[in-house]
């Protein structure tokens, strides 16, 4: 017999682990085998390799111009032990993309495999795409595919690519319930050393957390308040959500000045 727990008609609300019941002074055996399950879940998301093939053919059919890089971390076990070198290109993918024949994009994209490969793998394109609504000309914006990838890896390609702005799309450390949550994060004027105090942050994007849409909505405003502002970071606030409702950023060329 299972006892039930009174809090059961507010898991509709919640993924989190709330009013599981009990089976004598311990969880049923269902709870059990689930938690294992999402645990399980959670370390594949860790160490599953980034499809970087089905990856760069899917945004190649999108229409947009990409390269492949990896971080100096040449391991899935040298980037979990050494973040600093997730940071930072390899000397060939450095080189690479100082002799790539890109057009001179004010706004570049990072595809990060992170520390979950499978929310990049899932959500990146799509978010894209639903930010392409905001943006006429962001097709023509280099997208750059990174392994062994750390957010701060976007600072160097940026740089080497002279850009105003990188929007790095990154795979979240996984939780129990949201083994593919993807991370946005927005730097003006991108260069080697930055902080995060000099990025912006839009979390848990993925169909169950913060749809496609509405991540695609707050980024456009925090990408035309930074060409405003001229800067990003702790001195841009995300204020979408005070906007009226359905009130969207107006539309503008990325390729003009930051």
């Amino acid at each position: 017999m299972i006892t039930p727990d009174p809090w059961t008609r507010l898991q509709s609300l919640t993924r989190a682990r709330i009013a599981l019941g009990r089976r004598g002074a311990s969880l049923p055996t269902r709870e059990v085998l689930a938690f294992g399950l999402s645990h399980a879940q959670a370390r594949d998301a860790v160490h599953q390799p980034l499809d970087v093939a089905a990856l760069a053919c899917g945004f190649h059919a999108a229409g947009y111009l990409t390269r492949t890089v990896t971080s100096q971390a040449a391991d899935r076990g040298v980037y979990l032990r050494r973040p600093d070198w997730g940071r930072r290109l390899a000397e060939a993918s450095a080189q690479q993309l100082q002799t790539w024949p890109a057009p001179p994009g004010r706004l570049v994209f990072v595809i990060g495999d992170g520390l979950s490969s499978l929310a990049t793998q899932r959500h990146s394109l799509p978010l894209l795409e639903a930010l392409a609504a905001y943006f006429p000309d962001l097709h023509a914006c280099p997208v750059v595919i990174a392994t062994q990838a750390r957010v701060a890896l976007g600072d160097e390609v940026g740089q080497l690519l002279g850009a105003d702005m990188v929007v790095v799309l990154i795979g979240e450390r996984p939780g129990l319930s949201s083994p593919d949550s993807l991370g946005i994060y927005l730097t003006g004027q991108p260069r080697v050393g930055l902080t995060d105090a000099a990025r912006n942050c839009i979390s848990n994007v993925r169909p169950e957390g913060l749809p496609y849409a509405e991540a695609a909505r707050k980024l456009a405003f925090l990408i035309a308040g930074a060409r405003q502002l001229g800067r990003t970071g702790v001195d841009l606030k995300d204020d979408s959500d005070e906007r009226l409702p359905g009130e969207r950023p107006e539309p503008f060329l990325l390729s003009a000045a930051f």
